[in-house]
Protein backbone atom coordinates (compact mmCIF):
# COMPACT_ATOMS: atom_id res chain seq x y z
CA UNK A 1 0.00 0.00 0.00
CA UNK A 2 1.47 3.15 -1.03
CA UNK A 3 1.58 6.53 1.40
CA UNK A 4 0.81 9.69 0.24
CA UNK A 5 3.51 11.84 -0.98
CA UNK A 6 5.66 13.24 1.84
CA UNK A 7 5.17 16.97 1.70
CA UNK A 8 9.36 18.54 1.62
CA UNK A 9 7.93 22.63 1.50
CA UNK A 10 4.76 24.18 2.81
CA UNK A 11 3.18 27.66 2.77
CA UNK A 12 2.85 29.13 6.26
CA UNK A 13 0.16 31.33 6.77
CA UNK A 14 2.50 34.74 6.52
CA UNK A 15 3.15 33.08 2.87
CA UNK A 16 6.68 31.70 4.05
CA UNK A 17 7.93 28.77 2.55
CA UNK A 18 8.60 26.41 5.51
CA UNK A 19 10.66 23.27 5.08
CA UNK A 20 8.41 20.40 5.86
CA UNK A 21 6.94 20.42 9.49
CA UNK A 22 9.50 22.93 10.94
CA UNK A 23 9.80 26.20 10.75
CA UNK A 24 13.21 26.54 8.87
CA UNK A 25 12.48 28.95 6.03
CA UNK A 26 13.48 27.36 2.49
CA UNK A 27 15.06 30.66 2.21
CA UNK A 28 17.70 29.64 4.79
CA UNK A 29 18.39 26.40 3.13
CA UNK A 30 18.77 27.53 -0.18
CA UNK A 31 21.02 29.98 1.09
CA UNK A 32 23.38 27.29 2.87
CA UNK A 33 22.99 25.27 -0.55
CA UNK A 34 23.96 27.98 -2.64
CA UNK A 35 27.19 28.68 -0.61
CA UNK A 36 28.22 25.07 -1.61
CA UNK A 37 27.27 23.44 1.41
CA UNK A 38 26.51 19.59 1.83
CA UNK A 39 22.67 18.03 2.38
CA UNK A 40 24.56 16.48 5.75
CA UNK A 41 26.00 20.08 6.71
CA UNK A 42 22.79 21.64 6.54
CA UNK A 43 20.71 18.76 8.37
CA UNK A 44 23.19 19.60 11.17
CA UNK A 45 22.99 23.45 10.87
CA UNK A 46 18.83 22.59 11.20
CA UNK A 47 18.27 19.89 13.34
CA UNK A 48 14.73 20.22 13.29
CA UNK A 49 15.19 18.81 9.71
CA UNK A 50 15.70 15.12 8.74
CA UNK A 51 18.25 14.62 5.71
CA UNK A 52 15.45 13.33 3.68
CA UNK A 53 14.13 16.98 4.30
CA UNK A 54 16.94 18.56 3.20
CA UNK A 55 17.16 16.61 0.10
CA UNK A 56 13.28 16.81 -0.42
CA UNK A 57 13.55 20.40 -0.09
CA UNK A 58 16.23 21.19 -2.39
CA UNK A 59 14.37 18.80 -5.46
CA UNK A 60 11.24 20.54 -4.95
CA UNK A 61 13.49 23.77 -5.06
CA UNK A 62 14.99 22.76 -8.32
CA UNK A 63 11.98 21.68 -10.06
CA UNK A 64 10.17 24.52 -9.03
CA UNK A 65 12.91 27.44 -10.18
CA UNK A 66 10.66 30.00 -11.28
CA UNK A 67 8.24 30.11 -8.56
CA UNK A 68 11.39 29.62 -6.24
CA UNK A 69 12.71 32.87 -7.77
CA UNK A 70 9.55 34.71 -7.40
CA UNK A 71 9.59 33.69 -3.96
CA UNK A 72 12.85 34.86 -2.91
CA UNK A 73 12.05 38.35 -5.33
CA UNK A 74 9.30 39.26 -2.88
CA UNK A 75 10.83 38.24 0.14
CA UNK A 76 13.93 40.26 -0.36
CA UNK A 77 11.66 43.65 -1.35
CA UNK A 78 10.15 42.46 2.00
CA UNK A 79 12.98 42.81 3.81
CA UNK A 80 14.41 45.97 2.19
CA UNK A 81 11.14 47.38 2.98
CA UNK A 82 11.73 46.57 6.71
CA UNK A 83 15.17 47.40 6.83
CA UNK A 84 14.28 50.89 5.41
CA UNK A 85 11.01 50.74 7.98
CA UNK A 86 13.47 50.50 11.06
CA UNK A 87 16.45 52.73 9.87
CA UNK A 88 13.78 55.45 9.18
CA UNK A 89 12.22 55.00 12.90
CA UNK A 90 14.73 53.14 15.10
CA UNK A 91 14.38 52.00 17.91
CA UNK A 92 15.13 53.12 21.54
CA UNK A 93 17.36 50.45 22.61
CA UNK A 94 19.32 51.04 18.68
CA UNK A 95 19.60 54.97 19.58
CA UNK A 96 21.04 54.40 22.67
CA UNK A 97 23.50 52.34 21.23
CA UNK A 98 24.47 54.46 18.29
CA UNK A 99 25.25 56.95 21.29
CA UNK A 100 27.15 55.08 22.98
CA UNK A 101 29.26 54.41 19.85
CA UNK A 102 29.47 57.86 19.12
CA UNK A 103 30.54 59.18 22.87
CA UNK A 104 33.69 56.39 22.53
CA UNK A 105 34.72 57.18 18.90
CA UNK A 106 35.23 60.96 20.24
Amino acid sequence: MMQPPKIYVHLDEHQVLRVANSGVMLDSLLASFQQGYSAEAMQQQYPALTLEDVYGAIAWSLANAEEVAQYLNRQAAMWEQERAKAEAHPSPVLQRLRALRERRAT
